[in-house]
């Protein structure tokens, strides 16, 4: 009787060994934090840069396409730093709490001029926010090939 028991314990937890055996040495891919779209992202203290792309059919002037979530309950200032052909360009945004979109046709944009870049390449943008130490990311520039793209350029100056 004690033989069988013990038959019925091993065969249970053979079986259970067998049919989950693989989370026990490889790891989940759904607990892998990833960028789905074509830009990047990045968290900052209480913000969380979203799909952060550049917009650009030139390499010289581009606009800068993010969603940024401000988790705090007070508006912050996001400081946009890049190195252009000028030199150190800084540019400044106003997150409300929740949900803030940065673009052309969005309330906020940040056009980026001097850029020295070529459409396919990354281009660092460093951001930074009060006394949360800021982060550099490599942007993706992207042109407006895409039709969900085709707004998304600067206007052409006249």
């Amino acid at each position: 009787m004690k033989a069988r028991i013990a038959a019925s314990v091993v065969l249970a937890v053979g079986v259970a060994l067998a049919t989950a055996g693989c989370n026990l040495v490889a790891p989940q891919a759904t607990r892998n934090i990833y960028d789905p779209s074509d830009g990047v992202g990045a968290t900052i203290g209480d913000l969380a840069l979203r799909n952060a792309f550049i917009v650009s059919n030139d390499g010289e002037e581009g606009t800068l396409v993010v969603t940024i979530v401000n988790d705090s309950a007070d508006t912050e200032t996001l400081e946009v730093q890049y190195e252009s052909s000028e030199g150190r360009t800084d540019g400044e945004l106003e997150l409300v709490p929740g949900r803030n979109d940065i673009g052309p046709t969005a309330e906020q944009a940040v056009t980026m001029t001097g850029l020295d870049t070529v459409p396919g390449s990354l281009f660092p943008v460093y951001f930074q926010y009060g006394d949360v130490e800021g982060k550099e990311l490599l942007v993706p520039v992207l042109t407006n090939a895409l039709e969900s793209y085709a707004t998304l350029t600067p206007a052409p100056s006249a």
